[in-house]
């Protein structure tokens, strides 16, 4: 591991916007409560990398909280970090496996999630591993409050086919879809933050996916 990554690692731990591993878990039921000092909704955003659309969520969105899940310390710095500068105080970040969501999360508790770019997991042996799976959905749908939306935004066209035909397999309810979210005239000032990676996407001439679903 390269220095700047573990300069990060040590960093993150000093951060009280990052909860690591089984310090989460004593915040479940409680994430409002005890960790934000509130009682307003929180929103996820799964595979958060840098956490870039985490905190531009909630710039625009002050009476909501916002918790960053990725796994990888060094990414989540970067947006802990700017939230810490920006005293962004309605942002966390939960560096968990998003497989142990109901470790940390308890039914009804949380109301909406986004999926932002997360990785296709292309080879079928892998197909578990999507987090579009029946196996996340339904750690989704214990954790969602009653007609919570899930949003995901992709450049892959297959996990996009994948997620629309498992959609309709388990028969969600589907609010928007399109493969060319850009091209189709419904990108608003919270579909149109934009991520580098989806910049880079863009520049290339990449469409992009989205959908917005939910379980009832």
């Amino acid at each position: 591991m390269g220095k700047d990554k573990l300069r990060r690692f040590a960093e993150i731990t000093a951060f009280e916007n990052v909860i690591e591993l089984e310090d989460g878990k004593i915040l479940r039921n409680h994430w409002a409560e005890h960790h934000f000092k509130n009682s307003n909704p929180t929103i996820l955003e799964l595979g958060c990398g840098k956490g870039e659309y985490t905190v531009k969520l909630a710039r625009k969105f002050p009476g909501i909280n916002f918790i960053g899940i990725d796994y990888k310390g060094n990414r989540i710095w970067r947006g802990a970090k700017t939230a810490i500068e920006e005293n962004i105080s309605n942002v966390a970040f939960l560096r968990i496996q998003i497989e142990n969501l109901l470790d940390y999360f308890s039914e009804n508790e949380i109301s909406g999630i986004w999926i932002t770019f997360p990785d296709p997991q292309p080879q079928v042996s892998r197909e578990k591993k999507r987090l579009t799976s029946p196996r996340f959905l339904q750690k989704y749908k214990q954790i969602l409050k009653k007609g919570a939306p899930i949003h995901l935004k992709t450049d892959s066209d297959l996990f996009y086919t994948y997620t629309c035909e498992k959609i309709s397999e388990l028969r969600l309810i589907t609010h928007i879809q399109t493969d060319d979210l850009y091209a189709s005239g419904l990108s608003d000032e919270v579909l149109s933050i934009k991520t580098y990676y989806e910049k880079k996407y863009l520049a290339h001439n990449k469409n992009i996916n989205y959908l917005k679903f939910s379980f009832e």
